[in-house]
C-alpha cells in the first residue's frame, strides 16, 4: 500500500530546481502523483503529492534535507492520507476576470464558504490588459457543489455578487 507525503518547497527561482527535486524523489523510490509549480515574483514555489512505501518516504524525507541545503530552498513535508471520496457533490468551474483590486479572492471564497461549497482548486493571476496596460486580475476555481444545491439559484446569486463587485464571472460544470 502506498503512503503519501506532501512536499512544499520555496526558494529563489533558477533553472534546474524541478529536475533536482524530481531526481531525489525518483532516486528514493517514490513517485510524483500530483503537483503544482509556479514562479511568483522572483520566487519558485512547488507543492507535490508523492507516493511510496513507508521506508522510501522516510529516506526521501532525509534526502530532502540535503537538497534543501544544496539549493537554498525552504522545504516542508507532511504525511497524509488519500482524500476521502466526496459523495453527492458536483464539480463546477468558476472563472472571473476583473480590474485588479484588493479583496476579490476573499469575496469569492466567502461567497462559496457561506454556502457550504468547498474550493478544491484555485489559481489567480494579475496581468496588464493588451493595448491599455490596465491592471487586470483573473481567478479560476474548481468548486464542489453539494448535489442538493439548487444550481440555478446558486448561479443567480453568484452573478449578483459579480455585478455588485464589478466582476465578469461564469460558473459552469467542469468539463473533464
Amino acid at each position: 500500500m502506498s503512503t503519501l507525503l506532501v512536499i512544499s518547497a520555496i526558494g529563489e527561482d533558477r533553472p534546474g530546481i524541478v529536475e533536482r527535486l524530481t531526481k531525489v524523489i525518483l532516486d528514493n523510490g517514490c513517485n510524483v502523483l500530483d503537483s503544482r509549480m509556479s514562479v511568483l515574483g522572483g520566487t519558485f514555489a512547488v507543492i507535490l503529492l508523492v507516493g511510496g512505501n513507508w521506508s522510501t518516504l522516510a529516506k526521501l524525507e532525509t534526502a530532502l534535507k540535503a537538497l534543501e541545503r544544496d539549493l537554498g530552498l525552504t522545504v516542508n513535508t507532511k504525511r497524509t492520507e488519500p482524500r476521502a471520496l466526496t459523495q453527492h457533490v458536483l464539480p463546477y468551474t468558476v472563472d472571473v476576470v476583473a480590474l485588479d483590486h484588493p479583496g476579490i479572492v476573499h469575496e469569492l471564497s466567502a461567497f462559496f464558504s457561506r454556502r457550504g461549497i468547498n474550493i478544491q482548486d484555485l489559481s489567480t493571476s494579475a496581468y496588464s490588459a493588451a493595448h491599455t496596460a490596465t491592471p487586470m486580475f483573473a481567478v479560476r476555481m474548481i468548486i464542489e457543489v453539494p448535489a442538493n444545491q439548487h444550481i440555478a439559484a446558486l448561479r443567480e446569486e453568484f452573478l449578483d455578487l459579480c455585478d455588485q463587485l464589478n466582476l465578469d464571472g461564469v460558473i459552469e460544470p467542469t468539463k473533464t
